[in-house]
């Protein structure tokens, strides 16, 4: 990330986690002195969200920038193929073929030069980053779901995961000991 990005990037986390600490400190204490209900776990999770929150910022100013340049290359790429075909048009004979023409010099010029961008070092670099980025914005949305289900006392995806997991093999577990018992009837 660049450095005229990045000072401003930490000066707003550094502001907002100083803001989320004072809040949960503020929230905090009246709330502890109560012993029951699901409040007591939001404000105590409220600053694991904020935190995840920031941190996800980062990444979707990171994911941007690589959207920019991906859709950057894609535009580039297509400007040049189309000043390529309209050098070729005035050489094409102007009759009943020459949309057949048209076409077919269209797709050779384009294919070949998405196919030099799809090819390129650039290109890749790029679109593994964008890609890289945006499973980690995955993972901060996640996290954050994560922490608010837990909150309010509701199964998290990794426990659901589980809980079909186990069915799954108790399902395995019991078509294996029906085919015993069907083994053992003949």
């Amino acid at each position: 990330m660049s450095q005229d990005v990045k000072q401003p990037l930490d000066n707003f986390k550094h502001v907002s986690l100083f803001w989320t600490d004072l809040l949960h400190l503020m929230s905090g204490k009246p709330i502890a002195l109560t012993s029951v209900g699901p409040m007591r776990n939001w404000a105590n999770d409220m600053k694991k969200i904020m935190t995840e929150a920031i941190d996800a910022y980062e990444d979707i100013i990171e994911f941007n920038q690589r959207l920019t340049e991906y859709y950057k290359q894609l535009s580039e790429t297509w400007l040049e193929a189309q000043k390529k075909v309209n050098a070729k048009m005035p050489s094409i004979p102007q009759d009943s073929e020459s949309l057949e023409a048209y076409k077919r010099i269209w797709i050779d010029i384009f294919e070949n030069d998405f196919t030099g961008l799809f090819d390129s070092e650039k290109f890749a670099l790029n679109y593994g980053k964008l890609v890289s980025s945006e499973l980690e914005i995955t993972k901060h949305w996640e996290n954050m779901l994560n922490v608010m289900l837990n909150s309010a006392r509701l199964p998290t995806r990794k426990e659901i995961d589980e809980v079909y997991k186990e069915l799954h093999e108790l399902r395995k577990r019991v078509k294996k000991l029906e085919r015993r018992e069907k083994q053992d009837e003949k």
